[in-house]
């Protein structure tokens, strides 16, 4: 006891005389005295209650805390003589700042329970108390004399005498604190404080800060800004100029014009600027803001005034950003020629050079406003910023990535980034890198994320499509007619196949729900950890420095991401795949990896399509050759998937192929961009395939294969009978073949390089039919359709295209499956009513006998089945002659070529979507 009563005495002394001897000399004798007097009574109590506690971690708290007292009373004490209230208003964070600085330097030290220990932590206070005061006491009396010293030399000042103090250093080493976290923390709070003035201005920046933003205070929430050096640097450049110190940043929107303005606020923040930089105010002008609520005349030049009177005052400390500056030129006019602008009223201030100000716009904008006044274009000196290349972006996405992975809590595999640049260059050619690129891996990254969170969307489709098919249940199971019938059992049996893949499914999501979420927990726990870790060494706390659970935390972790890595449902890791994902549905153009059924599907393709496009080998070959290349990947990348011209007389299958081909890539065949040539036979006709050119009807309308082809670039166009289009069509198709692009009206590129494109022409087939009919052979007559066309087509035309296909006549019995093929439609269309349909091979071949034409093809087949067979099964319906379970036998009349139509009932029913089975088509005992 006598020990701790002893202890405090000399406390008490050592305080007060410390604080007295700091304040000699600057005030009456008996304020010192006062002051002295208040200094021991807060040390005094201090001390007692630090040195009055049950054990040792108590009283080291209860010391940290009594340190922190005597500081930051001392200080405020020493100098509370000044009689400015409002500089001790200002000083007071400074003052805060130090004592918590110096508090927190020696709680944290190696203080065990023994009061003697207190005594030298009490002397280090008093020595720095001493050279801090005395500092800060000149520095003060220099700023009173010199209105232009900064805050920011206050901080270097503090910092110095802290670091500089080899005890104090010590200290505050021992306790984890360095001289950046010092400095950070006393700019902080300085900055609280006194974020509305600079010294040496008087303002506060009220109309700044009301119609516009300081980056250089939002500087530490931005992304960092990685590959754009040089751009920095010329704008800094450009402001350090004495006159026209005005950047303007030209360039395509989206590749991060207003970035490199954050990226300037940062190197402010950091210093890494010239010194006509240093401590700047970067404020971003908002025009819209500015114009809001100006409704009576001179309100909107008053708030302009009003900003340009505070940005003088500054005295070169502020510089403005106009973001889409194009729009400050007739912004406040009220259409009268009396009327001042933003740009008439800010052009004065830019010419004589009183304020700095950085400007952004597209190059369009730029041409289409800023070029014309120029008188306000030459107060600014351009920046051009190109689009970054794909090494520049994929550097950006690396040095978002952490940003990302924070904010989504997911991991980004560094694959999956160099996929987003190439994809996104590739595939999505309406927006610029690297823009598209980081929205691309954002949207990959939300979709991770949504799939943890919720439900994946394998299952959510499912589960989708089963609530679906249980109200179409529950509706159907009121119906009592035998199509509803029909139909209940069939949905019914789709329920239960559904419900049967949703339960295994639902299972195994569960199991891996568990294991991302049990990962979560683990690295939160691990996180935890290290913060207690980091604490305990800190404090030298020897039972608290225990990393063994740590490294088990980190060997679960390990284990269970292995696990994750092997799910099928859930993953917390953004791939390749998912990449490839979002650029499939936002340009709807197959980039991702095939599966087995997409395998399966497109080694059948050329198979698939011969059952539709009959006798034509070498096109169904060709054009499946084409489609293989583009969907694995070997395509070519600046010209179309591929140019096919086909050739031959008509109803041989060349636009059908087109048809077949768009059904089986697109599973529609109206999903088909077909452009009849034949409307396009006058020279002025161009204009509607690409649009109209300024200045003429139509002309924000865009063009017919322009506008289809930019919002579908992955498709099949179809220029259909080619050879009836004006000459100057096949010019513009020039580019489309040879580097796959083409421009339209309004200037904008469509990309072509996603598309199958095929010409269509009947040139020559005379040639064809006479080879048919014997009078030359075959090989003859190729040679004359080629001689045709080349007279008919510019050489430079037909050496763009892939491959010219000429397409053979139809023989006996392709005619005959052309035929059964019709008729399929047919019997599809009764099925629908539940009625069966079945035809003879002898009723077949009457209807070629009587439809078929070589010199027009096929084409004639589909009118006589409508004109003869449909219109008959049509009056047989009307007159009641076939009703629902009915089956209709169409035969031939033995011995005349002609139909018989016979009705059997009683047969079952037919389900619409059923398929047409072989045993329709048979031959029926005569």
């Amino acid at each position: 006891m006598n020990s701790d009563i002893t202890t405090r005495e000399t406390i008490e002394e050592v305080a007060a005389v410390a604080m007295a001897e700091a304040m000699n000399g600057d005030d009456a004798a008996g304020r010192h005295e006062r002051q002295r007097e208040t200094i021991e009574e807060v040390a005094a109590a201090a001390m007692a209650k630090a040195l009055n506690g049950d054990n040792a971690a108590g009283r080291r708290e209860r010391q940290r805390e009594t340190i922190e007292e005597v500081a930051a009373a001392a200080m405020a004490e020493a100098l509370n003589g000044d009689d400015d209230a409002g500089r001790r208003e200002q000083r007071g964070p400074l003052l805060q700042a130090i004592a918590n600085c110096i508090g927190m330097g020696m709680g944290m030290g190696d203080v065990d329970g023994d009061p003697s220990n207190v005594v030298p932590l009490v002397r280090l206070v008093e020595s720095a108390l001493k050279a801090i005061i005395s500092q800060i006491k000149a520095t003060t009396r220099a700023q009173s004399q010199s209105s232009q010293e900064s805050s920011g030399h206050m901080v270097q000042v503090i910092l110095s005498m802290l670091v500089e103090d080899s005890r104090i250093g010590y200290a505050l080493n021992s306790a984890g604190i360095n001289a950046s976290q010092i400095k950070s923390a006393l700019e902080k709070l300085l900055g609280k404080e006194e974020g509305n003035k600079i010294h040496g201005a008087s303002t506060d920046f009220k109309a700044l800060r009301a119609y516009g933003r300081d980056i250089v205070e939002d500087a530490g929430n931005f992304d960092p800004v990685i590959g754009r050096d040089d751009e920095i640097r010329q704008m800094i450049e450009i402001l350090r100029r004495r006159t026209k110190s005005n950047p303007i940043l030209i360039g395509d929107p989206g590749i991060g014009k207003t970035v490199l303005v954050e990226g300037l606020a940062q190197r402010i923040v950091s210093g890494d600027v010239p010194d006509n930089l240093v401590n700047v105010r970067l404020f971003e002008l908002r025009m819209g803001a500015l114009l809001a609520g100006s409704k009576y005349r001179g309100d909107f030049e008053d708030r302009l005034q009003e900003i340009v009177k505070e940005v003088e005052q500054a005295q070169g400390k502020v510089i403005l950003f106009i973001d889409e500056i194009h729009s400050v030129l007739g912004a406040g006019a009220s259409g009268t020629d009396t009327s001042l602008n933003a740009a008439n009223l800010l052009k004065p201030m830019l010419a004589k050079g009183k304020i700095r100000c950085i400007g952004a716009t597209t190059s369009e904008e730029y041409r289409k406003y800023l070029e014309k006044d120029s008188a306000f274009d030459r107060r600014f000196q351009k920046i051009h910023v190109a689009t970054p290349n794909l090494p520049d972006t994929m550097e950006m996405l690396r040095g978002l990535k952490k940003k990302m992975e924070e904010y989504y809590d997911v991991k980004i595999q560094d694959q999956a980034l160099v996929a987003a640049a190439h994809l996104s260059s590739r595939y999505i050619t309406d927006r610029y890198l690297p823009d598209k690129a980081i929205d691309v891996v954002e949207q990959a990254c939300s979709k991770v994320s949504v799939q943890i969170e919720s439900r994946p969307e394998q299952i959510d489709k499912l589960d989708r499509k089963r609530h679906q098919l249980e109200v179409e249940l529950h509706a159907l199971e009121e119906e009592i007619d035998n199509a509803s019938r029909a139909r209940l059992v069939e949905v019914s049996k789709e329920l239960d196949d559904l419900r049967e893949k949703l339960q295994p499914l639902n299972v195994k999501y569960r199991m891996e729900k568990n294991r991302v979420d049990e990962l979560r927990k683990l690295k939160q726990r691990r996180t935890e950890l290290l913060s207690a870790l980091k604490v305990a060494k800190r404090e030298t706390n020897l039972a608290c420095m225990d990393d063994s659970n740590l490294k088990e935390i980190d060997a679960a972790i390990s284990k269970l991401e292995i696990e994750i890595s092997n799910n099928e449902l859930l993953t917390d890791t953004v791939k390749p795949e998912h990449i490839a994902m979002v650029v499939s549905c936002w340009t709807g153009i197959p980039v991702t990896r095939l599966n087995q059924n997409e395998k399966e599907r497109l080694v059948g393709l050329a198979d698939t399509l011969h059952q539709r496009v009959l006798g034509q080998y070498e096109a169904v070959n060709a054009v499946a050759e084409a489609v293989l290349r583009s969907r694995s990947g070997l395509g070519r990348p600046q010209q179309p998937t591929g140019s096919f011209l086909f050739l031959g007389p008509t109803g041989v299958g060349k636009t059908e192929l087109a048809k077949a081909l768009a059904e089986n890539l697109f599973d529609d065949e109206n999903l088909l961009v077909r452009i009849d040539m034949s409307e396009y036979m006058e020279k002025h006709s161009v204009a509607r395939l690409i649009g109209a050119p300024p200045g003429y009807i139509g002309y924000e309308e865009g063009g017919q294969l322009t506008e289809k082809v930019r919002r579908r670039p992955y498709c099949v166009v179809l220029f259909d009978e080619v050879e009836k289009a004006h000459v100057s069509v096949f010019n513009t198709l020039l580019q489309v073949l040879d580097d796959g692009r083409l421009t339209d009206g309004e200037g904008r590129t469509v990309d072509f390089t996603n598309t199958i494109i095929i010409l269509t022409s009947n040139l020559g087939a005379e040639h064809i039919l006479r080879g048919i009919g014997g009078d030359t052979s075959m090989k003859v007559a190729h040679e004359l359709v080629m001689e045709e066309v080349r007279e008919h087509f510019r050489p430079e035309f037909l050496n763009r295209i892939d491959e010219v296909v000429i397409f053979n006549p139809l023989c006996h019995d392709q005619v005959r499956n052309v035929v059964r093929h019709q008729m399929n439609d047919v019997v599809l269309r009764l099925a629908e009513r539940g009625i069966r349909l079945i035809i003879t091979n002898a009723a077949l071949d009457v209807i070629l006998s009587k439809a078929y034409d070589p010199v027009h093809g096929a084409r004639p087949i589909r009118r006589w089945i409508e004109k003869h067979v449909v219109t008959q099964l049509s009056k047989m319906l009307i007159q009641e002659e076939i009703d629902d379970n009915s089956t209709v036998y169409i035969e031939s009349v033995q011995g005349k070529r002609e139909l018989m139509y016979q009705v059997g009932r009683n047969c079952g029913s037919v389900k619409p979507e059923m398929p047409v089975p072989s045993f329709l088509y048979r031959e029926i005992g005569s």
